[in-house]
C-alpha cells in the first residue's frame, strides 16, 4: 500500500483553551442536586459514551490521541484509517520511520512534531516496556506527546482510572453550566473532581465534551434542542448568543 504524498506543513491555528464565547456564572461550587440531575439526563441519552477516535489497542489509542491535539477526530480518523493498516504496533512504526509516517498525517495540523513524538514514543514503548502501554498515569506522561491531557483521554477510556481530560469542549461546558470557574485547564479539572458525583465521574469527561461538540458549541449553542438548558444557569445568555450569531 503507498503512502499518500506529504503536502507542506498547514500554518498552525492553535486555539485558546477557552474558545467561544463564555457566559460569566456567579458562584461555585454549584448546587449539588442540580449538578446531579444535569448527569443523569446525560447519562440516560448517552449511557454508554466513548472516544470517537478510531483504534484497536491501547497503543493504537495513544498515538490517535497524541495526534488530535488541535485537530478534530475526524480528521484524525481519517489518517489512522491508512496509517494503522500499516504500522499498528510500535515495531511497524518504527520500521516504518519519520519520514514514512509524515506522509500518512501531513493532512493533520502540526503533523512533523507530531511524526517526530510517535517515532520517539514508539522506541521508548519498545526499549524501556517491552512493546506495550504502561497503564499508569506517571509512565504515559513520560512518553514523548503524551501530556497530562492525552493520558487523561487513555487512562479514562481503557477504564484504568476515572480521569478528567480537560479541552476546549469540557472547559467551556464546564464554565456554562457553572461546575467550574477556574481560569486553567489543570484547576478546571480539579474543581470538576470536587463537584462531580463520584458515581458519574468515569463517564463525565465524555459526556461533557460530547455535549459541547454537538449541542453546546461555542459559536451557535443549541438550546432549544438542549436536554439540560433548564439547568443551565448561562441559558439566557447563550440563547441571546445563539440568535446574534
Amino acid at each position: 500500500m503507498k503512502p499518500p504524498k506529504a503536502r507542506p506543513e498547514p500554518a498552525s491555528k492553535r486555539p485558546a483553551v477557552m474558545t467561544g464565547a463564555m457566559v460569566p456564572v456567579q458562584g461555585w461550587p454549584p448546587d449539588e442536586d442540580r449538578v446531579e440531575a444535569i448527569f443523569e439526563r446525560l447519562a440516560r441519552v448517552m449511557p454508554e459514551p466513548k472516544t470517537e477516535l478510531d483504534f484497536s489497542s491501547p497503543y493504537t489509542l495513544v498515538v490517535a490521541v497524541a495526534l488530535s491535539a488541535q485537530a478534530t477526530d475526524v480528521s484524525v480518523n481519517r489518517a489512522t484509517d491508512r496509517l494503522f493498516k500499516v504500522a499498528d504496533t510500535p515495531a511497524k512504526m518504527l520500521a516504518l520511520g519519520e519520514e514514512g509516517l509524515i506522509p500518512y498525517i501531513a493532512s493533520i495540523g502540526l503533523y512533523r512534531g507530531k511524526a517526530r513524538n510517535v517515532i520517539a514514543l514508539s522506541r521508548i514503548l519498545l526499549e524501556q516496556h517491552g512493546g506495550q502501554v504502561p497503564l499508569n498515569r506517571a509512565a504515559l506522561q513520560a512518553l514523548p506527546g503524551v501530556g497530562r491531557k492525552t493520558a487523561s483521554v487513555v487512562l479514562n477510556e481503557l477504564g484504568v482510572e476515572a480521569a478528567i481530560a480537560v479541552d476546549t469542549h469540557v472547559f467551556r461546558v464546564s464554565h456554562r453550566l457553572g461546575l467550574a470557574n477556574a481560569a486553567t485547564p489543570d484547576k478546571v479539572e480539579a474543581q470538576l473532581f470536587r463537584v462531580v458525583p463520584e458515581a458519574w465521574l468515569p463517564k463525565a469527561h465524555h459526556w461533557l465534551i460530547l455535549h459541547g461538540r454537538y449541542t453546546c458549541t461555542a459559536r451557535r449553542p443549541k438550546c432549544s434542542a438542549c436536554l439540560i438548558s433548564d439547568l443551565c444557569p448561562s441559558r439566557a445568555g447563550l440563547q441571546a448568543l445563539g440568535e446574534a450569531v
